[in-house]
């Protein structure tokens, strides 16, 4: 059974990591799904897989934080499929440092990509979202669709050198439960999902040097080798299951699931 037959959906972010993962298992469920990443090699990558398996997919490159960037990605998307049914906000990146060093650019950054983006993303679908569930339910029309904001275990618990992170990541929960309100009369459900340590690029060892918009990414060894020991299924979840959680709340299991944070953490806090 595919559960997402029909529908359209846009995951930012989704050329590499859990984005990836994500927009792979939408499209084997059925979804025709529109890919974006900063590069454009992983966005064109991501699309080839999901065609090679005879999914429906587009690429959409570029940077989220972009004042046009939600007008041209919402426009592309209702050119080639001619609706919007799921928005995964996914995209993003960190930029540690300890409080009393971090500049206002930091903090910054960080609001804009996780916090700003989806608002703005959101508020620019709203036409093809809210607007078209109002008119089918004043023809007794009944469509679920779904948003998914990615959260995380900082913006719940907060965590040393990421006060900008962390502000951010608590400040799309609060988006998140303010939108569910807001929109659910018309059966659209917002929810969230709050990562614990999760196997990406933003999560490897930092030895490896690797870095997003100029920035370094990544943790210490021992740092993660810690946190991973605090972990009571000693490991760091994996992409595809960081991404399942995501389909949950894409897909018609989560209908009346609304305005609700959902732990991806491997039992690392309750």
């Amino acid at each position: 059974m595919k559960m997402l037959e029909g529908k359209v959906a846009i995951i930012t972010g989704s050329g590499r990591g859990v984005g990836r993962a994500a927009a792979e298992m939408f499209a084997q469920h059925g979804a025709a799904v529109v890919v974006n990443d900063l590069d454009e090699q992983p966005a064109a990558e991501t699309v080839a897989a999901i065609q090679e398996k005879g999914g429906k997919a587009i690429a959409v490159v570029g940077n989220v934080t972009a004042p046009d960037f939600p007008k041209r990605i919402i426009a592309e998307t209702i050119e080639a499929f001619g609706k919007l049914d799921i928005l995964v906000n996914n995209a993003g990146y960190t930029w540690d440092s300890l409080i009393h060093k971090m500049t206002d650019e930091q903090f910054q950054a960080m609001l804009d990509v996780h916090l700003i983006t989806p608002f703005r993303l959101i508020r620019e679908a709203s036409p093809y979202m809210r607007d078209v569930a109002k008119q089918e339910m004043e023809q007794g029309i009944q469509t679920y669709r779904k948003i998914v904001n990615v959260s995380s275990v900082a913006g719940i618990m907060g965590n040393v050198g990421q006060a900008n992170y962390a502000s951010a990541k608590a400040g799309v929960i609060g988006l998140t439960k303010t939108i569910a309100r807001e929109w659910g009369p018309f059966n659209i459900n917002c929810n969230a999902v709050a990562f614990g340590l999760i196997d990406t690029r933003l999560t490897q060892e930092k030895e490896k040097g690797e870095s997003v918009q100029g920035v370094s990414i990544g943790i210490p060894a021992k740092v993660r080798q810690m946190f991973e020991q605090s972990i009571p299924q000693r490991r760091a979840g994996t992409p595809e299951e960081a991404a399942a959680s995501i389909f949950y709340l894409a897909s018609p299991l989560s209908n009346y699931v609304n305005g609700h944070v959902v732990h991806i953490n491997g039992g690392w806090y309750t």
